[in-house]
């Protein structure tokens, strides 16, 4: 990336954070919502759930549940993101940056750089009310900082694949909406309680949807328990919603006519 095109992406990313601050419902869904959702399953449901866990080598609920509100959080940030897109794309902003002296990958580039920053505090800050709930971590150095990169390829990927919602809905509600699969999918997985407590056929979902083996392996990381081949299948899902979500929203903006 040449430095006129770095400093037009982080101009852009400058302006997707100032504009999520502008709209407080898009930053309570991003930030507060996950902090929420942790907060209700373990002091309401925490107590009954426990029961689920025996045999999973997890002694707590909110170490069990932590990862995967975290990666609900990587969604409700995609949605953010979606929608913040579709606005600048219907009120025909995109249009007038395609006339502007600017590089055309950064409108794009620039959007998501902003909505991965905005997913880090969102993720920072979940961490802190799980530490608050009694979340404690007996992984390595290594284990985090392997979690903490297959978070952030998941973060790329979804964003991604959000300003490519957001760029393909003719209505701000169609994309918020398109986006309701990846907060929703999580609950069909081995996300809040073992996969093994559910009937044959909700589990064969669970089991082979991308989630399970993302938040698994999150989840065995953060742990410090055994991840084996989930880790390398959790990859490949990562890189490819990254690689899906980049060549899809760069064809549609690229071929989006002007509105």
């Amino acid at each position: 990336m040449s430095p006129h095109a770095f400093a037009d992406t982080m101009t852009m990313a400058r302006r997707d954070f100032k504009h999520t601050a502008r709209y407080p419902m898009l930053l309570v869904s991003t930030v507060v919502a996950p902090g929420f959702l942790l907060v209700m399953f373990v002091a309401i449901f925490g107590g009954a759930m426990k029961a689920a866990l025996v045999g999973t080598g997890t002694a707590h609920y909110v170490d069990y549940i932590t990862p995967a509100i975290l990666i609900q959080t990587v969604a409700f940030s995609a949605q953010s993101t979606a929608i913040t897109v579709n606005v600048d794309m219907t009120e025909g902003v995109i249009a007038r940056f395609r006339t502007m002296a600017i590089a055309r990958t950064s409108v794009l580039t620039g959007t998501v750089v902003g909505s991965i920053a905005r997913t880090v505090i969102a993720i920072a800050l979940l961490f802190a009310v799980a530490v608050g709930l009694g979340y404690r971590t007996h992984g390595t150095v290594l284990g985090w900082l392997a979690a903490l990169a297959l978070i952030g390829l998941l973060t790329l990927g979804f964003m991604w694949l959000s300003v490519g919602f957001g760029l393909n809905a003719k209505t701000v509600a169609g994309a918020s909406s398109s986006v309701v699969a990846l907060e929703f999918l999580p609950f069909i997985s081995g996300a809040f309680v073992p996969t093994g407590s559910m009937p044959t056929a909700v589990r064969w979902v669970s089991e082979n949807q991308p989630f399970n083996p993302i938040i698994d392996s999150v989840r065995g990381l953060l742990g410090g328990s055994p991840v084996g081949h989930q880790g390398w299948v959790a990859l490949a899902w990562c890189a490819g919603f990254a690689v899906l979500g980049y060549v899809w929203a760069r064809r549609l903006y690229d071929r989006e006519p002007v509105r």
